[in-house]
């Protein structure tokens, strides 16, 4: 038996939950996976997890025994990338999940000269707007607007998106201008694009502010989707109101095609994170990802300040 295949098939089989999808992240096969792990039970003497139909959740036993051999692969890695690290650059591949948008706007177009940087390098990148499950899918790391509200992830916030609300020409056109964010509520006078949280199946609620009136708006919509890319599209054919980041808006807006409304009323900014699982060591090539995603976002989405959000 190799020990260190052993021991990094049982760190996937208690990261993922499953024999089926460890193999398939150390794209081995599940008997080799299965055949690892019974031959580290016998070597030990002890149960390492409770198998049942349903699920695959480690023993008490085999929970401590995870903490342990966690550190000893992760100082394996070390002892590697420390010797090689001054004249190799990072190396290897890395799985990173990231908001559609996000991707189209600023990722994308700043990726080959992260590229140039670090050329050994592979990014398999997921690009959605769904909450990924990091450690079932076997991610490295989420970019993610929003709180994070998983207590088992470490998030380390990179930015804040200032919001604007727009329109296009062309429904303003038919609609008519809004005044005042309350007219949106009137279902026989305008449309938003309902932008979808999630699994909840719920529009999300806008919370605006001028000076010390507030109001949240709902709003009534023709159109819902969970996707950035198709809201912003929705609202340039004129389908209805938006709230965007200006990052998304910045462009149309200089051309034309969207319309900036409420110019007096303020919006909390959205928050950006990375985020990672807590055991999962920070190696060196997740360390530069991450470095170049905060010098990034500074560019795209400087923090900003609470109180002089508050406004």
């Amino acid at each position: 038996m190799d020990r260190f295949d052993a021991m990094q098939a049982f760190v996937r089989v208690v990261e993922a939950g499953s024999f089926t999808k460890a193999a398939q992240t150390l794209q081995i096969s599940k008997t080799t996976v299965t055949h690892l792990v019974q031959q580290l039970e016998l070597r030990l003497g002890v149960k390492l997890f409770h198998r049942t139909t349903r699920q695959v959740k480690p023993t008490a036993e085999g929970a401590a025994y995870y903490e342990r051999v966690l550190q000893i692969l992760a100082d394996l890695e070390d002892a590697d990338t420390s010797v090689a690290h001054a004249s190799v650059s990072p190396k290897g591949r890395l799985r990173v999940d990231v908001p559609s948008p996000f991707a189209r706007y600023i990722l994308m177009p700043a990726l080959p000269a992260f590229h140039a940087r670090y050329p050994d390098l592979q990014l398999d990148l997921g690009v959605s707007d769904r909450k990924v499950n990091l450690i079932g899918d076997n991610v490295d790391c989420v970019v993610r607007g929003g709180e994070i509200t998983e207590p088992s992830l470490v998030a380390r916030k990179a930015g804040d998106l200032v919001l604007r609300v727009y329109a296009s020409p062309g429904y303003l056109a038919r609609m008519g201008t809004p005044q005042h964010p309350r007219e949106l509520e009137d279902a026989s006078a305008h449309r938003i694009v309902a932008y979808m949280q999630g699994s909840s199946g719920r529009a999300a609620t806008i919370p605006m502010r001028r000076g010390d009136e507030t109001v949240e708006v709902q709003g009534h919509y023709t159109v819902s989707v969970d996707d950035g890319n198709a809201y912003l599209e929705a609202g340039l054919v004129g389908m209805g109101v938006l709230w965007l980041p200006v990052y998304m808006a910045e462009g149309h807006a200089s051309r034309g095609e969207l319309v900036q409304l409420f110019e007096d009323w303020q919006m909390d900014p959205m928050p950006m994170y990375l985020a990672y699982p807590p055991n999962r060591h920070v190696s060196t090539k997740l360390r530069v990802f991450i470095d170049w995603m905060v010098e990034l976002l500074a560019q795209h989405a400087p923090p900003i300040a609470r109180s002089a959000s508050k406004r």
